[in-house]
């Protein structure tokens, strides 16, 4: 069922430029939507979260489009929300030494309660501008509201998390003494042995547009609550929802440069990232994409050997044992796998159905698919909204035909929305997939359910471990025995059982193989931007 598009206003001020249904529009420094239109257009009820400029350069400027918007509104130019001022290299190399220049502050003459409280104080302005941040981001992103209500309530269970880990600083190792095991003429321990935690230094992160609020807080919560400063360089697609969190970091009283934030377009963005990844004064770089631009990124980096961290591509196994509950299974597969249109790296993408229960899975979730509502996540009701690019529906589409050409057959979908929009795919469910299908070995980033069966357990480990990615990975049973059995030989960062949504802050979150390097979240997530001294005291 496809919901019709309200025809509400799409305005929205960057703090930088103005732009009102037309793609005609003059750069000024200080122009900016009024309160009230603003209010207006997406009822507002703090507009100073986009009032701020996001930076103090003036270079170009970088349009910000809803993805929601229809053909006839990307051809006359209404679907273009924003226009924000963006950075080059060199504006990056400044930001770099200010971010320097500010680490010694910081670092060594701020205690960690005072950070932790103004980690606690930044936390509670989202929260307090929870609804106004969740309507910017469906805007900029597409995802439906209530999807980004519950992101600004993941991401600051970051910041909360991390603003507790400030005041205890163990990380994974260090914070330690002991006697020393060395000997003095008379006998007695000749002196002490330290370890200590202390911040990395400056920081360099690069997020994407996926979740453009949390996959900040996950990366900017624990470098600041270690000491470091940080510099965030939002999806060239999603700024606006960085610019809410940057605000209200200043609010909160966070220092000049101790948190900066980086706009870029698609032509600036690689020499950014270069700069990011050599520049010797970065000590540690932060990225969450695919794993492509992954690997570029780890190379560049070497060249001073920095810490780094990777969250790249999955391309996660959902496993439907004859023992599992199928209505249980069906739940847990609807919420990994359609969420966010299917745009998340560790949602379900290759489902393995044991072969007695295949046909009464695929009957639940074609029942459940049914019910899902597509269109504009503002409107009331809407449980998926579009692709973030008219590319992104292509690639699917041109996946999908591939795998029916291979002898695949479409359950339910199968096609783009060309009547909502270039960006809009319907909800799909493909059987018998082949394993040689692209849309099986490759990640997909669409709401796809492909389906293929297996008889044996080995069988399914098996097709589930035969990827070059291994980020996450998903399975139903109910014995408990297989669960665990089953999570050991599975080759994957994480693991949900009966499960379909596990993130979260006290975890850590990352793969193995191609799927990245490192983890995010929990105490480890803080130890990434710890470093460990060891002292020696003979006294």
């Amino acid at each position: 069922m496809v919901r019709s598009r309200s025809s509400r206003s799409r305005v929205i001020a960057s703090g930088i430029l103005l732009l009102q249904h037309t793609r005609t529009y003059t750069s000024t420094s200080t122009a900016y939507v009024s309160v009230d239109a603003l209010s207006t257009s997406i009822n507002l009820h703090n507009p100073s979260l986009l009032r701020a400029p996001a930076v103090t350069f003036h270079r170009e400027s970088l349009e910000v489009y809803d993805p929601s918007a229809s053909q006839q509104q990307v051809e006359d130019g209404s679907a273009v929300l924003a226009l924000v001022e963006a950075m080059n290299r060199k504006d990056v190399t400044l930001a770099i030494d200010k971010s320097n220049a500010a680490l010694k502050q910081w670092k060594f003459h701020t205690t960690a309660l005072h950070r932790s409280g103004l980690l606690s104080k930044w936390s509670s302005l989202i929260k307090e501008n929870a609804k106004d941040i969740a309507k910017i981001m469906t805007m900029e992103s597409g995802k439906p509201l209530h999807e980004s209500i519950g992101e600004v309530n993941y991401g600051t269970s970051f910041i909360d998390f991390f603003a507790a880990e400030a005041l205890r600083m163990t990380g994974a190792g260090g914070g330690f003494m002991v006697p020393s095991p060395f000997a003095s003429p008379d006998g007695s321990p000749k002196g002490r042995i330290m370890a200590v935690n202390e911040a990395v230094g400056v920081t360099a992160m690069i997020t994407p547009w996926n979740f453009p609020l949390a996959m900040i807080t996950r990366k900017v919560g624990p470098a600041l609550a270690a000491g470091c400063t940080v510099i965030v360089k939002p999806s060239e697609l999603t700024p606006l929802t960085a610019i809410a969190l940057k605000q209200l970091a200043d609010e909160a009283g966070i220092p000049p440069n101790v948190f900066q934030l980086i706009i870029s377009d698609t032509d600036q963005t690689p020499s950014i990232g270069e700069e990011l990844c050599t520049n010797p004064i970065v000590k540690k770089f932060s990225f969450t994409g695919s794993t492509a631009v992954g690997r570029l990124l780890m190379e560049q980096s070497s060249s001073t050997i920095k810490r780094i961290s990777l969250e790249l591509g999955g391309n996660a196994p959902f496993i439907v044992f004859e023992d599992a509950d199928i209505e249980q299974a069906g739940h847990a597969a609807m919420a990994s796998k359609f969420r966010n249109a299917g745009q998340t790296c560790v949602c379900a993408d290759r489902f393995i159905i044991h072969d007695s229960v295949v046909e009464d899975f695929t009957q639940l979730l074609k029942e459940k698919v049914l019910e899902i509502k597509v269109g504009h996540g503002l409107d009331e009701g809407i449980d998926m909204g579009p692709l973030i690019l008219p590319l992104a529906a292509e690639s699917v589409q041109i996946k999908v035909r591939e795998a029916i050409a291979d002898g695949a057959k479409c359950v339910i979908g199968g096609s783009t929305m060309d009547h909502m929009g270039p960006n809009y795919f319907e909800p799909t469910i493909l059987t018998d997939v082949k394993a040689t299908s692209r849309i099986w070995n490759t990640e997909t980033f669409g709401p796809v359910a492909a389906i293929a069966t297996f008889h044996h357990e080995q069988d399914a480990i098996d097709l589930a471990n035969d990827s070059s990615t291994g980020l996450a990975s998903y399975m139903c049973t109910n014995d408990m025995s297989r669960a665990f059995r089953v999570a050991e030989h599975l080759e994957d960062g994480m693991v949900g059982i009966n499960e379909g949504v596990i993130s979260t802050a006290t975890a850590p979150f990352g793969g193995v193989k191609e799927s990245g390097l490192g983890r995010e979240g929990s105490s480890v997530g803080l130890s990434e931007y710890l470093e460990t001294k060891y002292i020696f005291l003979n006294a």
